[in-house]
């Protein structure tokens, strides 16, 4: 019984590779150069360090050791197609024509496709480690304030909204005003930017989009969203329950009460 990850940046990729092994997976990494944690080097089985422009050689290392089924899990900066000097093989460069755009979804969907070729599935993160996601519900003993849920509210639909378009899963509200709305720059850098318009107090809504594919970038919040927050004082995250995933849940709940931060799980969004 193995399971292959193909892993990025951030915590996950180890959270997810640690639960694996305890449940008597094989683990076999893919791990991509200059985003994934060196931590992974001490728990997985086998594990190649592959340089993101690389596709070939990534599907050749899934084939040769006798991947079947893997995990994304871990942030690939979309930016790395625009600041990086990262050189694509040639599979990476028919793969990046073929795109009809460069949307996260086309991006995700299409490398899914381009595994499911080889024989290769990429299956539900959520569904393989369904402990990760997050509960509905106020997380922390400090709910927010009645002016609080009301700017919750408010950046739900904001972030749904945005969401379908396929532009992000993160918005900064406050006094019922977009602060920031997450694009190219990922989630902790819209909070940034958002807070430094908001100061103290802003509201941070991050959901899944309409259209989420579970497999594919799941919304995840961890140690480094919680940083970001604390920087610039931001008082409430609302994040949604069932279709996310919070990293070291307890541990980051605690060093939330402990910085007077709210966290809540929102109701699912029924989808079609």
């Amino acid at each position: 019984m193995q399971i292959g990850i193909i892993a990025g940046t951030g915590e996950l990729p180890e959270v997810i590779a640690r639960d694996a092994k305890e449940r008597g997976y094989k683990v076999i990494t893919i791990a991509l150069e200059n985003l994934a944690s060196s931590a992974l080097n001490d728990v997985s089985d086998e594990i190649r360090w592959i340089n993101v422009g690389k596709l070939g050689t990534l599907i050749d290392a899934l084939k040769d050791s006798g991947v079947r089924e893997t995990i994304m899990a871990g942030k690939v900066p979309k930016s790395l197609l625009y600041k990086s000097k990262i050189v694509p093989d040639l599979r990476a460069i028919k793969f990046l024509f073929s795109l009809k755009d460069k949307s996260d979804d086309s991006i995700l969907n299409a490398l899914a496709d381009e595994l499911a070729k080889e024989g290769i599935a990429i299956i539900n993160t959520a569904a393989f480690s369904p402990h990760l996601l997050t509960p509905a519900g106020v997380l922390t003993k400090k709910a927010p304030s009645s002016e609080e849920w009301a700017e919750i509210e408010f950046g739900l639909k904001i972030a749904r909204a945005v969401g379908e378009l396929d532009i992000g899963q993160t918005v900064v509200v406050k006094g019922k005003a977009v602060m920031a709305v997450e694009a190219i720059e990922g989630t902790d850098e819209a909070i940034l930017r958002g807070g430094q318009w908001a100061g103290e107090g802003a509201v941070v809504v991050k959901v899944s989009k309409p259209q989420q594919d579970m497999r594919l970038d799941v919304p995840v919040i961890g140690p480094t969203t919680l940083r970001s927050m604390i920087g610039v004082r931001a008082r409430v995250l609302a994040i949604e329950s069932e279709r996310s995933i919070i990293i070291h849940r307890s541990k980051l709940i605690k060093e939330a009460e402990a910085s007077g931060i709210s966290i809540v799980g929102l109701p699912r969004q029924k989808t079609e």
